[in-house]
């Protein structure tokens, strides 16, 4: 039963199929029960016309054997006094249920002096339930309104259901007499039987519609989804992330998944691709150093008189800063976040410039939230990178501006092309194609330097200082303010 409806598909077809079943069978019920209640009201408003006819013709003192009402096909009748005794019947009536007296053959006739007896005045209970507290009725009068039952009837040999109407009447000379009249119920089975075998043939061709218009609209909504699937599992078995899912022509929430799929397969392969230029360029500059490292060794083994050791402490230095970048790197890409500590900006930066050459530093107390360490790797990295630009002098300022810290590092030197301002920020990226890599590094200082200023929700930008050569300028929430999430 899982499997049958294991898909979406099965289940929203068998949910539809439930609510439409249940809603049809609740209207059908509703419908029968109305129809059946209408139809019954409508017998009973015929028996009980039937016998106020019959009542109003005792009122006028027709004896019983003249009555019309009496003669009347298809209508049985009965007339009982205050005892509950038969005094009268229709003529073809052999047997009666439900109307309180199954006689169906009158008493005998009474004599004149019984018919002439005095009535009492005062009201007497019957065998039919009646008391004291019913309708005065003056003679002649007939009561108003009836009392109704369901009952059998057989007239000449036919049995069928009806509604029996009872209507009370006193007569002038006979006192409180009880008038049953019957309407068949015929009409109303046959078309409450009617309406019950048109809901049980229509109402499983009516589901099945229902299901199959389900099982048909749901397919075709759902199609798109299983496009994305199939697609996505190619993807999988091929690992291309080139490939794209297929995006419906709609504006619905298949079409926004598909699209936001896209996206997230656009920036896995880019992050793929920047993981695999990342190994491939890490590659390329650990290459060098090692190799000549190993030259050196190798030629100092052989002739040790001709050993370049400062040449291999260099190389050695080299790989080991490189090292370093990388991990910092990959520590960074992994999510790292800094450690939430005060770290007074203007006394790092004084720190920094320690020991360097025409390095000025003009600085206001700032405080701001984050790693000691990885901001002292970003001055320090951005005084390493004006130094190989200066000609004389390099600047560095510390101020406040708004909620937020300002760290300027601005040069003498030729500057950076506004083309470049944003490109120098990438890993292995040098901007002077002729410098040597001892000179100007392995180009993964700024790329650290940005991505450290983002984790700790602040920017680093390149621009161009007073002076004419390049400013890179630091922004950082200041200590104690929302930093919110971290900038792009």
């Amino acid at each position: 039963m899982s499997r049958l409806f294991g898909s979406v598909r099965s289940r929203a077809t068998l949910g539809a199929t439930l609510v439409v079943a249940v809603a049809l069978v609740a209207a059908g019920a509703a419908v029968l029960l109305s129809l059946r209640a209408n139809l019954t009201g409508e017998a009973g408003t015929r028996a009980e016309r039937s016998a106020q006819a019959v009542a109003s013709e005792l009122a006028a003192r027709i004896p019983l054997d003249k009555l019309s009402g009496l003669d009347a096909e298809d209508v049985p009748v009965q007339i009982v006094d205050a005892d509950g005794v038969l005094l009268a019947a229709s003529e073809d009536l052999e047997r009666i249920s439900g109307t309180g007296t199954a006689e169906v053959t009158p008493a005998p006739t009474r004599s004149g002096a019984d018919d002439d007896r005095d009535r009492e005045d005062d009201d007497r209970d019957d065998d039919s339930g009646r008391s004291g507290d019913d309708e005065s009725l003056e003679p002649g009068e007939i009561a108003q309104g009836a009392s109704y039952t369901n009952g059998t009837a057989t007239i000449d040999g036919d049995t069928e259901d009806y509604r029996f109407a009872a209507v009370e009447v006193e007569t002038p000379d006979r006192g409180r007499l009880t008038v049953h009249a019957g309407s068949p119920l015929a009409a109303e089975h046959s078309a409450v039987g009617t309406a019950l075998t048109a809901m049980l043939i229509g109402f499983p061709l009516l589901l099945g519609v229902v299901a199959g218009v389900t099982w048909l609209v749901t397919g075709r909504a759902l199609r798109p989804v299983e496009g994305i699937r199939r697609e996505m599992a190619a993807i999988t078995a091929s690992e291309d992330l080139r490939r794209r899912v297929p995006e419906p022509a709609t504006h619905d929430e298949i079409a926004r998944l598909a699209r936001t799929t896209n996206a997230t397969l656009a920036a896995l392969e880019a992050s793929v691709e920047r993981q695999r230029s990342f190994v491939a360029d890490a590659s390329h500059e650990l290459r060098s150093p090692i190799a000549s490292l190993r030259t050196q060794l190798e030629v100092a083994a052989a002739h040790p008189e001709l050993l370049d050791l400062d040449g291999a402490v260099e190389d050695t230095v080299r790989l080991q800063n490189l090292a370093g970048d990388l991990l910092l790197l990959a520590r960074l890409d992994a999510g790292e976040r800094p450690v939430g500590t005060r770290v007074d900006v203007a006394a790092l930066a004084r720190e920094e410039a320690a020991g360097r050459e025409g390095v000025t530093v003009e600085a206001e107390p700032v405080e701001v939230s984050g790693s000691r360490g990885q901001l002292g790797r970003v001055l320090a990295n951005l005084l390493d990178n004006a130094e190989r630009h200066a000609r004389e002098r390099i600047t560095v300022t510390v101020r406040r501006e708004g909620g937020e810290a300002v760290v300027g590092v601005a040069d003498d030197g030729e500057g950076v092309a506004e083309a470049d301002r944003e490109r120098i920020f990438e890993r292995f990226v040098r901007l002077d194609a002729a410098r040597s890599r001892d000179d100007g590094g392995a180009g993964l200082g700024l790329a650290i330097a940005r991505d450290v200023a983002v984790r700790h929700g602040g920017t680093l930008t390149a621009g161009a200082a007073p002076a004419g050569g390049a400013l890179f300028e630091l922004r950082l929430p200041l200590a104690g303010a929302d930093r919110g999430a971290p900038r792009a």
